[in-house]
């Protein structure tokens, strides 16, 4: 998925933030806390949704469902000059009660509908696994499938005490052979 430089540049600011806000000086997790202060601090943060809008959309952060993901990759995709108006995504994205009154208020402000789509999409970026994540994971749970496959082999290698390279090799061929061939690939011959 390609995203514009505009999320691009903003979804670490946005992690950051939450970072910043998520533990206290002793290590405990203070986020909930710290985003109700912030969320109090509505009518001084408006002052600066389009200059950084990453620091005031940190008072959304979990009131936000995406109901259609595929809408906010597209969102995702567009610079800050072509974001749709906010009301043409309400299939899309719907707002917790508490996370409506916030919205309510900042889309009474000049750039209130250009920041709701912003604070909709850093959010489902925040959750959003990257491309990498969903690479790893699948990768891991092929590993682990493999890991058990192979783990009985080490330990079958092991209790047979081969003295040669050549066969553990072979028979580790032969079991990631098995294990393709279980998992519906073309055994290799």
């Amino acid at each position: 998925m390609s995203m514009s430089a505009f999320f691009r540049a903003l979804r670490t600011s946005y992690q950051a933030e939450i970072d910043d806000l998520a533990f206290d000086s002793e290590g405990r997790n203070v986020l909930r806390k710290r985003l109700l202060e912030k969320r109090g601090q509505i009518s001084f943060l408006k002052q600066m949704m389009e200059l950084s809008p990453e620091m005031v959309a940190v008072v959304f952060h979990d009131g936000f469902h995406f109901e259609l993901p595929t809408v906010m990759e597209q969102v995702l995709t567009l610079e800050s000059d072509e974001f749709p108006d906010w009301s043409s995504l309400g299939d899309a994205v719907q707002l917790t009660p508490w996370a409506q009154e916030l919205a309510d208020s900042l889309l009474l402000e000049p750039q209130g509908d250009w920041f709701m789509v912003v604070a909709a999409a850093l959010e489902y970026l925040y959750h959003r696994p990257s491309p990498h994540h969903l690479e790893a994971a699948a990768q891991e749970n092929h590993d682990n499938d493999a890991g058990a496959t192979h783990g009985a082999v080490r330990r079958q290698d092991h209790a047979d005490d081969f003295d040669k390279d050549g066969e553990q090799h072979h028979d580790h061929e032969e079991s990631s052979a098995d294990w393709l061939e279980e998992h519906g690939f073309d055994r290799k011959d």
